[in-house]
Formats: C-alpha cells, structure tokens, sequence
C-alpha cells in the first residue's frame, strides 16, 4: 500500500491518492454495499442506507473514536461502476452539496489506486474533511487486508 497527500495551496481543496492491495471491483463494493461499508467506515450498527445510482440516496450515522454520533444524508451525483463514484453530502445551511469525488483505477488487476478529491469552503472545513477521508482510506486499507486473508 501506498499514500500519497496534497492539499492545494491556493484553494480549499484537497486529493488523497492511495494503492490498495485489491481489485477495483473489491473495493467498489466495500464502498458502495451498505452492509461492507458498515464494516469498515466507522457507522453505527443498521445506519447504513445506500441506492448507489445518479441521484439515489444515502444516510449512515457515523461514530467517532469518542462515541459521538454523527447524522450524515446525501445523494449520488456521478456513478460509474468500478471508476467513478461522486457523493453529494447535504451540509446543514448550505444549497448545495459538498461533492467528494472517488476514482478506482485498476493496476494489473491485484490493485487499485484510489483517489478521493474534496474542494471546501474554508481551510477549516477542509482540514476536517480531509483528516476524515484520510480515516476512511486507513479504515478501507485494513478491511480489504482482512478480507484477502479469509
């Protein structure tokens, strides 16, 4: 596995780039099946709702290391199975969703890059968004490890 991290300078943006030891259909379906993203994404038990198709809804109640719980609602805006997944994520007070974008791109088919991109409002927001991505890709890496080894 590697990582690699870069916040852009000039923006409120942020990309995380990561090869995991798995094949993109693998980590597709740890991403977009409600009952593997579970597993892994930090949720609460049964909170987990997903209809992973261009303007289909997702909810999942997110738990943090402290034992908050968080809400979180959204929709999909972009979906190509096995590449591209864009999530929308209903941000209180605002219009419009805050987009994040996943790439899977398969390397010679027992890998696959992944890249999350986030553009955000303030630094604030982004840092936050980022160092929770950052969470996520940590949490998927050790599922997928797990799983190769059943």
């Amino acid at each position: 596995m590697s990582t690699e991290q870069t916040t852009a300078a000039n923006g409120f943006s942020y990309t995380l780039t990561r090869t995991l030891d798995a094949p993109a259909a693998k980590v597709w379906r740890a991403w977009t099946t409600a009952e593997e993203y579970a597993q892994w994404a930090h949720a609460a038990a049964g909170s987990v709702e997903m209809d992973v198709r261009p303007g289909g809804a997702w909810k999942a109640t997110m738990v943090t290391p402290d034992g908050g719980q968080f809400p979180l609602t959204g929709s999909y805006l972009e979906v190509a199975e096995n590449r591209l997944l864009v999530i929308g994520m209903d941000v209180p007070g605002k219009p419009e969703p805050a987009a994040m974008t996943m790439e899977l791109d398969e390397q010679n088919g027992h890998s696959t890059q992944i890249v999350l991109r986030q553009t955000c409002d303030t630094a604030e927001e982004r840092d936050m968004a980022e160092q929770g991505s950052t969470m996520l890709l940590d949490s998927l890496s050790a599922f997928l490890a797990e799983k190769t080894g059943d």
